[in-house]
């Protein structure tokens, strides 16, 4: 499947597929990173964050890792997710496709060049 059949994601779809770009993270954590990353302009409910995971197991892109960090250090009831390759490439695909929409924009003299 092309990734850029795919595009463009909700909002909620792409910070979460961010979210998991580095590391696996269980919910909390990814609910944590969006609001982090977004300074609090994103924070995501439990209902909208779990029923856009339950879309993206299903679709692929992220799967539910098998691997658990010690028990001593995590609640055992927590589910980890990570991207999968599939998942990678739709994020890129939304990346550069960002990128060209901001391009566009300053050439337009919208938005601030770099430094």
């Amino acid at each position: 499947m092309d990734p850029l059949q795919s595009l463009p994601l909700t909002t909620a779809v792409f910070h979460i597929l961010l979210a998991l770009a580095d590391v696996d993270r269980h919910g909390y954590s990814i609910m944590q990173h969006v609001a982090g990353t977004t300074d609090g302009q994103i924070r995501m409910g439990a209902g909208t964050l779990y029923g856009t995971i339950k879309r993206l197991l299903s679709a692929k892109w992220i799967e539910e890792c098998d691997e658990r960090p010690d028990p001593k250090l995590d609640d055992e009831r927590r589910r980890y997710y990570r991207l999968t390759p599939f998942g990678r490439r739709v994020l890129e695909a939304e990346v550069l496709r960002y990128s060209k929409i901001v391009k566009t924009a300053r050439n337009y003299g919208i938005a601030a060049k770099p430094a």
